[in-house]
């Protein structure tokens, strides 16, 4: 059976086709699921079209992302340390998925960015927490209306 054709990435609803995917794999996942399920509490009605615009921002240039990407992570932080572990697997998981679904120059974008962002997240997360600034240095709130990945956030613990 010939593996079907794959075209890049070149619209809205392929960004969206692609959030979808993965986060429908990324709930179910037994390492970092309980991240969005539990820990986060991910409304993906909400969610989904805020990520979509992130991704339609970098891929096609649109322009339509405004928030800040990294407080989120610093609130989930302050819940469940993240780790490398964590970054890995869900860059694992989106390159599963955009192979799975598209092939391209954007899409390999796609998985070249969300390495860039994983590893500058990570690393970040690490020395504020290693440093004893994470509670400190969160960034200021996001607008009125923006969806934060976690309603709220504890001190980071010693």
């Amino acid at each position: 059976m010939p593996e079907p054709i794959r075209h890049d990435i070149a619209t809205r609803a392929d960004c969206e086709r692609l959030v979808r995917a993965f986060y429908e794999r990324a709930l179910s996942d037994p390492i970092i699921g309980f991240l969005f399920t539990d820990v986060a509490r991910l409304d993906l009605d909400v969610h989904v079209p805020r990520i979509t615009n992130f991704w339609e921002t970098i891929l096609l240039g649109a322009h339509s992302y405004g928030g800040g990407a990294f407080r989120p992570h610093i609130e989930l932080h302050l819940q469940v340390p993240l780790t490398r572990g964590h970054f890995d697997r869900w860059l694992f998981l989106w390159a599963m998925t955009v192979d799975e679904l598209f092939a391209g120059e954007r899409a390999q974008l796609a998985k070249a960015h969300a390495t860039r962002v994983a590893v500058a997240f990570e690393s970040r997360l690490r020395t504020m927490h290693e440093r004893g600034m994470v509670a400190a240095a969160m960034p200021a709130p996001e607008p009125a209306g923006a969806l934060p990945l976690v309603h709220q956030y504890r001190r980071a613990r010693d």
